[in-house]
């Protein structure tokens, strides 16, 4: 189906982000269809810098009248050092077909075991981590569904200004290429993540939003 080519790779109070005493950062989106709710994504961030551990957890659901047309569900557990990835763990139910990642960094090389090893990855990998700014810097990003290693182009569009918790926000817009997909990402003037929209092949819009 169209929209899978986005859900695998891939969520707050009074602001758009939460940061806790103990250091721990939530994302919490509501994921929209064109203008249907359809689902949530949740990202849970803690941890110092250099030991960082993320939790992502997406579910999905569409319907077609009182029919459910696509399921979506998808877990990953990633532990970070620093901008690179140490570890992960993760597991997808794309309606009815399922995936499992796992791979991790050993004697300093960051290796896949499964779905199937893969050699020629660089030490310093990183997912889609779109709640690290960083991450617009790279030209290549671990899918954290199916393990594949993919091309990126992300450049700036601009200033504008994006709704969050119903309130006008100054954002960075940035826009990000692949071979299958197109997303549109925006950050805050302290370069925190605050949404996020993803053009599908048949036309279609998933939008990321915080309310």
């Amino acid at each position: 189906m169209m929209i899978r080519y986005f859900l695998y790779l891939i969520a707050l109070t009074y602001l758009p982000w939460n940061v806790n005493a103990n250091g721990r950062d939530n994302w919490n989106f509501k994921v929209y269809l064109d203008d249907k709710p359809v689902g949530y994504h949740n990202f849970t961030l803690e941890g110092e810098y250099s030991e960082r551990k993320l939790k992502s957890e997406a579910y999905f659901d569409v319907d077609f009248y009182i029919f459910k047309a696509y399921s979506y569900r998808h877990s990953s557990d990633e532990q970070w050092n620093g901008d690179c990835l140490k570890e992960i763990n993760s597991t997808t139910d794309d309606n009815g077909e399922k995936f499992m990642v796992k791979g991790k960094t050993i004697q300093g090389n960051f290796g896949l075991v499964m779905p199937k090893s893969q050699s020629g990855l660089p030490n310093c990998v990183m997912t889609f981590a779109y709640w690290n700014p960083n991450m617009l810097k790279q030209t290549r990003l671990l899918n954290p569904q199916n393990g594949e290693y993919v091309n990126v182009q992300i450049k700036p569009i601009g200033q504008e200004m994006v709704k969050v918790k119903g309130e006008n926000l100054p954002a960075s817009h940035y826009r990000m290429k692949t071979d299958k997909f197109l997303i549109d990402l925006w950050y805050s003037t302290e370069n925190k993540w605050l949404a996020l929209d993803s053009t599908l092949e048949n036309g279609r819009v998933l939008h990321y939003r915080i309310e």
